[in-house]
């Protein structure tokens, strides 16, 4: 149960930001702050992998702000932080002996930070009179959100 909440919390993450989740938990694998290791997501911690998926986070906290993006609760967009979640919980919750744990709470966040995301950047984005400022916040909510759950599992 350790796992719970900071799988939890990285879901929410992965809801908001879907690459950001990794790319922070790929960050602590590759420094050995997350023991990944003898697990099927040791991949996180290789040479490469952080920097690539700190590539792809760019490149989404990018094309989050234009306009033509599709809706994150569309099915694939949905489905794809559902999963992402899912993976991020898991390795969180493998560092800390229960995968499965893990797995369930970053998929049941990802649902969370995707719909609670959504309904809080459309209430920010009417209070600014725009979307840009929202999805900043949501940009650094997400970032930080990774951070501290890098500090909670290191």
């Amino acid at each position: 149960m350790v796992a719970f909440l900071p799988a939890l919390l990285i879901g929410i993450v992965a809801g908001l930001r879907a690459m950001t989740a990794p790319a922070a938990l790929s960050w602590a694998a590759f420094f050995g702050w997350l023991p990944l290791d003898e697990t099927w997501l040791a991949f996180l911690g290789y040479r490469f992998s952080p920097w690539i998926l700190t590539l792809l986070a760019v490149g989404e906290l990018i094309a989050d702000q234009f306009p033509s993006i599709p809706s994150r609760k569309k099915l694939l967009p949905f489905a794809t932080r559902i999963l992402v979640g899912g993976v991020s919980g898991a390795a969180v919750g493998a560092a800390a002996g229960s995968l499965p744990v893990g797995l369930a709470a970053g998929a049941a966040g990802a649902v969370l930070g995707t719909l609670g995301g959504a309904a809080a950047r459309s209430r920010l984005a009417a209070a600014f009179g725009r979307d840009r400022p929202a999805a900043l916040l949501e940009d650094l909510m997400a970032i930080g959100g990774a951070l501290l759950v890098v500090w909670l599992v290191s």
